[in-house]
């Protein structure tokens, strides 16, 4: 199996105050060529409700939501072995350098998007950037047992950094 490269940049302007971090791209993020591409993932709806705003469609939609709200965007690993779509086959991963985003915005907070997210940032850029993060229910549709209402209980503590 030969190493994915992530195929995107990060997201992120000179206002942005809040870093969300997922793991890798999943096959139809890379083929979108931006995040939370798959249909059933819950990321957009889950943001859309928090920030009192419909649901992006397209991605120039997307990235207007994420800027006027001070959110960047981005994942914890810019290369891996990856089976598919699937966090738990990730192998070899090398991270990706979160400075620039640190260097270039006023992040107060950072976010994982689930579990793997979490774990790589821990293992890999915690201690290199020296700042902590706070774990996220996934809205992945393979955490099915989340509801889209438990998201946003769990992802409403992201607001208090907007």
């Amino acid at each position: 199996m030969s190493a994915v490269i992530h195929p995107f940049p990060p997201l992120y302007d000179a206002r942005s105050r809040v870093l969300i971090l997922g793991s890798f791209p999943s096959v139809k993020s890379r083929e979108a060529m931006f995040f939370y591409g798959h249909p059933r993932n819950r990321f957009w709806r889950v943001l859309a409700a928090l920030l009192g705003c419909g649901v992006p469609q397209t991605v120039e939609e997307k990235k207007s939501m994420l800027h006027a709200h001070h959110l960047a965007l981005w994942d914890v690993i810019a290369s891996c072995e990856i089976t598919g779509s699937s966090d738990s086959s990730i192998k070899n991963a090398r991270p990706n350098d979160l400075r620039p985003i640190f260097a270039g915005a006023p992040i107060a907070a950072v976010f994982c998007n689930g579990q793997t997210a979490y774990r790589l940032y821990c293992r890999y850029l915690e201690p290199v950037c020296g700042r902590a993060a706070a774990c996220l229910p996934s809205t992945s549709p393979a955490n099915a047992s989340c509801s889209v209402e438990q998201l946003c209980a769990a992802w409403r503590s992201i607001l208090q950094y907007l």
